[in-house]
């Protein structure tokens, strides 16, 4: 059975629209219809469908009651049960209109605002097909309407070039408004599930650089009834000594039990003697263990260490740096013709590391792109090695930010070929030790 990562389980849940939210609209919107039918009827004199106008405002009062009553608060509708409900409200909202003067009425633009609800939260075929249901209700109200509620004994005409510019305004803020909603809901649910993955990677990680210290804590617990295992064998095997029935037992007996002694005694120690290699990591030994696993795929991997004065720095082992880097160098080795070049630099103020690959390079437009979640090739036109610059490049560029590196992303300069990618680090983000050579040594000795 394939089991999906919880970020991938949600985008079928994220479809589902909470009702509360449309309830809590759809009484605002009676709050405010109601108003203003009392405000043109009372306040202005004009004459208007009253009891027909609060007989539509009703319907959306009852609807709303109904789906409370029927529904907890928290229920989320289904796309199709959304999209009716919608769909109630442009109806609701295209009859008040019609009793009302038509797109004459300055609150016709009001029709868009559940198209964009759809666009923010609702599949695209259903935001499509509201929209279509929108376009026909304005189309219809430009060419019928009762008139525009105007004071008694005079009769207001409103130009057609002006109807046709209310369709025209309302049709087009709807497509735009929709477009925009669709396109910022779908970066911020891209970024969220690209950030899941992140601490999902960054977890995993982490839980396996624990694994030293729940060996440690085993063995320390193992400890008391192993020793009670291995006192009982010796009492056993001094008074069965004469018996030869049991002597290969208990000599087996007591070999295992010290074998498990001397298992739990290196692992006791595991922890204690690797301290400094788990804890500690000299940025040498971080690029190799990050290159090590990548030379075995037929591309030479050049590591340059360039020349400096300065000692090698001493970081604390980070489980996102060495994912991050793993994650680029993979990257380089995957689209690299012949050879990887990795350039190492530490300075007084920064630690520097350069990926170079002989490979096509990055095309000019997925440069302004780098970073951006799901981006899936490279090069489009290198579609034999067109996956890995999506979600994986993005987990690593926030891994290596997250430790306060700044990545820059470049081709080689021609004539040369292949991508470049530069990883840089103030050297106090890096450095336990900072540039104290004495220091270094002190604990090195010690």
């Amino acid at each position: 059975m394939t089991v999906f990562p919880p970020f991938l389980e949600d985008h079928a849940i994220r479809h589902r629209l909470r009702l509360q939210t449309l309830t809590r609209l759809r009484w605002l919107a009676v709050v405010g219809q109601s108003a203003t039918v009392l405000i043109i009827a009372h306040g202005y004199g004009f004459e208007l469908p009253e009891l027909s106008c609060f007989a539509l405002i009703a319907c959306s009062a009852v609807l709303n009651v109904f789906l409370s009553v029927r529904f907890p608060a928290a229920h989320r509708l289904p796309p199709l049960g959304a999209t009716a409900i919608l769909s109630f409200d442009v109806a609701q909202l295209s009859g008040l209109l019609f009793m009302t003067g038509g797109l004459a009425n300055p609150f016709s633009v009001l029709l868009c605002v559940p198209v964009i609800i759809s666009s923010a939260s609702q599949p695209v075929r259903h935001t499509l097909g509201l929209g279509a249901l929108s376009v026909v209700i304005v189309t219809v109200l430009a060419f019928y309407s009762m008139p525009l509620p105007w004071y008694p004994g005079s009769d207001f005409q409103v130009p057609y070039l002006l109807i046709a510019g209310a369709w025209i305004a309302i049709v087009s803020t709807t497509a735009f408004a929709a477009f925009y909603s669709f396109q910022v809901s779908a970066e911020a649910n891209q970024l969220a599930d690209a950030l899941s993955a992140t601490e999902l990677v960054l977890q995993r990680e982490q839980h396996l650089s624990a694994l030293d210290g729940l060996a440690a804590a085993a063995a320390h617990e193992l400890g008391t009834p192993l020793a009670t295992i291995q006192v009982v064998a010796k009492e056993m095997e001094k008074a069965l000594a004469d018996d030869p029935r049991f002597t290969d037992d208990l000599m087996l007996l007591r070999s295992q039990t010290e074998r498990c002694r001397d298992i739990l005694r290196r692992l006791s120690t595991l922890s204690a003697e690797d301290e400094a290699h788990m804890v500690r990591l000299p940025l040498g030994s971080l690029i190799e263990e990050v290159i090590a696993p990548h030379r075995e795929f037929g591309i030479a991997i050049d590591l340059v260490q360039a020349d400096t004065d300065m000692p090698e720095p001493v970081g604390r082992r980070n489980p996102g740096i060495l994912f991050g880097l793993g994650n680029l160098i993979e990257n380089a080795v995957d689209f690299a013709q012949e050879r990887v070049t990795v350039t190492v630099s530490h300075g007084r103020d920064r630690i520097g590391i350069v990926i170079e690959d002989d490979g096509p390079g990055f095309a000019p437009d997925v440069l302004t792109k780098i970073g951006v979640p799901f981006m899936h090739r490279r090069n489009r036109l290198d579609r034999e090695k067109g996956g890995g610059l999506g979600l994986g490049l993005f987990i690593a560029k926030t891994l290596l930010e997250r430790s306060g590196a700044l990545l820059t992303f470049s081709n080689k300069p021609l004539p040369l070929t292949g991508a470049r990618v530069e990883v840089s680090w103030p050297r106090e983000k890096m450095d336990l030790f900072g540039s104290n050579t004495q220091q270094r040594n002190a604990v090195g000795t010690g």
